[in-house]
This record gives C-alpha cells, structure tokens and sequence, in this order.
C-alpha cells in the first residue's frame, strides 16, 4: 500500500485523468459556478476566490493523503471536471470518492469512464480496500453512475440537506476491492 503521493496519468476512450495544475483553476472556477454542479455540490462560498482556487490546485499535485485528477477531453485536452479520492484512513484502506462534472463533460459517459479509471487505480494499484461516496438523494445522473461502476447503496440519512428550500436525502454507497475484482473479471 502505498500513499497517494503519486499522481499517475489514467488513459480511457472518453477522458485521460492528469494531475492538477494551478492553471487549471480558471477552468475549474467557471465549473464550479454552473448551476448543476451548485446544486448537486456546494453554494460557492464568498471565501473562495479565483486566487485562493489556483492555490488549492497547485498544491493537490503534491499533496500525499489524497488524489485529485482532472478529467480531460482526450482529443482536445479540455478540461471538464475532477476525480477525488480523499479522507484517507490507511489503517482501514478506504477513503472517500467525489467527483464533479462541468457542463462540457456530461452525458458523453465521461463521468463513467472516469469514475472507473481512478476506482480501478484505487484498488489496482493503492491495494485500498473500500471506497465510500456522499450523493443526494435526487441527482440521479450520479447515482447511475456510480451504480453502474459498481457502488451499492449502504443507507440513507433522510432529509439530511436543505436544498432550494426542499429536504433531500443523502444516499450513502460504497465498493469493496472484491467486489471491484469481480466486475472487472467479467468485463474483461
């Protein structure tokens, strides 16, 4: 087991996953200001800034208790939103997966793809044993995803947000590393 120190090139079909540069900022602050990714994320805090974006993102190329990839546009290198893996425990081997998608990037099975890449590289490579996710109730869009890659439901914390003036649950899921081995010894 190693940390997350390394921060690898994953390749795919429809993305290639590379390590963040505080250029990549500008990008991602325009990202994080579209509407769905607002609603199924965060309310932009005034705290951040564009500056304070560019720090956070130069330094997650060297930061070893977690791995933030950007997911890119194969072709064009575009940028069109972010894998984590962070919240490292290494005495359990788990850690927790985020992901956002910029308008650019959706429903081309982008997210899928790259969801995929860095959970294989999470179990193939890290020898992690579990990988947890947080996703509300309503953003069905992610919840496929992660359905389709493999994650399984774990509980619900009911009405746990508020959101536009609306209670949304907060779906819990996670994959086990054997169950991972088992999806990809039947894809291959």
């Amino acid at each position: 087991m190693s940390n997350f120190s390394v921060k690898p090139v994953l390749t795919g079909e429809k993305t290639v996953l590379r390590p963040f540069t505080a250029a990549d900022a500008d990008v991602i602050w325009e990202i994080i200001q579209d509407p769905e990714v607002v609603r199924f994320t965060f309310e932009p805090s005034t705290e951040l800034t564009l500056q304070r974006l560019r720090s956070l993102y130069g330094a997650r190329a060297t930061s070893p208790d977690r791995l933030d990839l950007a997911v890119t546009d194969p072709v064009t290198g575009e940028l069109l939103g972010e894998v984590v893996l962070n919240a490292w425990d290494p005495t359990a081997r788990s850690c927790n997966f985020r992901t956002l998608i910029g308008p650019r990037g959706r429903d081309r099975g982008v997210g899928t793809e790259a969801t995929r890449l860095i959970v294989g590289y999470g179990f193939e490579q890290l020898g992690l044993h579990r990988i947890g996710l947080d996703v509300y109730g309503d953003n069905i869009r992610a919840r496929r995803v992660y359905e389709k890659v493999g994650f399984v439901v774990e509980g619900v914390r009911r009405e746990a947000q508020s959101r536009d003036g609306e209670w949304v649950d907060e779906v819990l899921m996670g994959i086990l590393d054997r169950e991972w081995a088992a999806l990809s010894s039947t894809a291959r």
